[in-house]
C-alpha cells in the first residue's frame, strides 16, 4: 500500500466499528460510509473507492455470510485483515437519566450480544440497521411517545453525535471481536511477517471428496485455520467451502497445496493472500 491517502468504503455511518477498522488499517484515509454491504463493495469495484472494508466474522456470532457471498462472484481480492475489539456502550441524549430509559435501539447482532444486560434492566430492545446509525437517529429525533430512548453503539458514535455514555462495556461476554477483510482490485504485494490465504471451493458429489481435497494441506505442511460451508445459491443442496490457511500463495508449500487442490476439487476460487492481522488476547 502506498503512503498516499486512500478512499475506503465501509458499511454504516460515522462511528461504526467498520469505520474504525478502516482507519486503523489505513490511518489518514478518507473513510466513506454506505448504506449496505453491496454499496460499499460496489464502490471498490467501480473505482469510486480504493478499498472496501467489510466484516467477515465475529467471535461470538460467527461468520457474516453477506461478505463471503459478495466475494464469491467478485473480481475484488482480499488484501488485508483487521481485528477490532468491540465494546458496546449505552448512549443517550444529554440529560437523560439511566433509570428513565425504556427503549434501546441497535443492530440485531449488538442487541443479541447485550441480551443479558438488556434483560436485567428490563429494557425493550428495538432493532435498527446499524449501531452507529441508531446513535445518529437518536441524536436527530425525539420520541413522541415520551418514553426515554437509548442506543447501543461505540464510544466513537457517542462523540460523533453528541450523546452521553450512560453505561460502558455493556456486552455480556468479554471476548467480543470482529474480523474485517480489506478488499481491493489488485492483489496485495508480498511483505514481511505472517500471511494468510483465503479461498472458496466446491467438491464433486462423491463420498470422501471433501476429505481428499483437504488432505492437500497437511500433505504440504500447510495449517488450515478456518473451514466453513455455505449453500450454493445456484445449485440447491450443494455447498461451497470457505477456507483460510496460513502462508502466502507465493510460498512453495502453499502453491503446491493449491495446485493439488485444483486437481481434485470441482471448483476453486482464490480470494487473496494478505498480511495476517496481529493476534489479539482476551481481556
Amino acid at each position: 500500500m502506498s503512503d498516499a491517502p486512500h478512499r475506503i468504503a465501509f458499511q454504516g455511518v460515522r462511528g461504526a466499528f467498520s469505520e474504525q477498522a478502516a482507519l486503523e488499517w489505513a490511518p489518514g484515509a478518507d473513510a466513506v460510509g454506505y448504506d449496505t454491504f453491496e454499496g460499499a463493495f460496489d464502490a471498490a469495484v467501480r473505482g469510486d473507492a480504493d478499498y472496501a472494508v467489510l466484516p467477515v466474522e465475529n467471535s461470538l456470532a460467527g461468520s457474516i455470510n453477506a461478505t463471503y457471498d459478495l466475494l464469491t462472484d467478485s473480481v475484488l481480492h482480499v488484501v488485508g485483515e483487521r481485528i477490532v475489539r468491540v465494546h458496546h456502550n449505552l448512549l443517550a441524549k444529554p440529560g437523560t437519566r439511566f433509570e428513565d430509559v425504556e427503549r434501546v435501539y441497535s443492530h440485531p447482532q449488538a442487541l443479541a450480544q447485550c441480551q443479558g444486560y438488556l434483560r436485567r434492566h428490563r429494557f425493550e430492545a428495538v432493532t435498527d440497521f446499524d449501531t452507529a446509525g441508531a446513535a445518529k437517529l437518536l441524536s436527530e429525533n425525539g420520541d413522541a411517545s415520551g418514553r426515554a430512548r437509548a442506543a447501543i453503539a461505540s464510544r466513537a458514535a457517542a462523540e460523533a453525535y453528541g450523546l452521553e455514555v450512560l453505561d460502558a462495556h455493556v456486552e455480556d461476554l468479554p471476548y467480543n471481536y470482529t474480523r474485517f477483510f480489506v478488499l481491493g482490485a489488485d492483489e496485495a504485494a508480498p511483505g514481511e511477517g505472517p500471511h494468510k490465504t483465503s479461498l472458496v471451493l466446491a467438491t464433486k458429489h462423491r463420498p470422501g471428496d471433501l476429505v481428499s481435497c483437504l488432505e492437500e494441506f497437511p500433505k504440504h505442511e500447510v495449517n488450515m485455520t478456518k473451514l466453513e460451508s455455505r449453500p450454493r445459491r445456484d445449485k440447491p443442496w450443494s455447498y461451497l467451502f470457505y477456507v483460510d490457511v496460513e502462508g502466502h500463495v507465493g510460498d512453495a508449500n502453499v502453491a503446491a497445496a493449491l495446485t493439488g487442490l485444483m486437481r481434485k476439487a470441482a471448483f476453486v476460487k482464490y480470494l487473496g493472500s494478505y498480511p495476517a492481522a496481529d493476534l489479539v488476547e482476551v481481556e
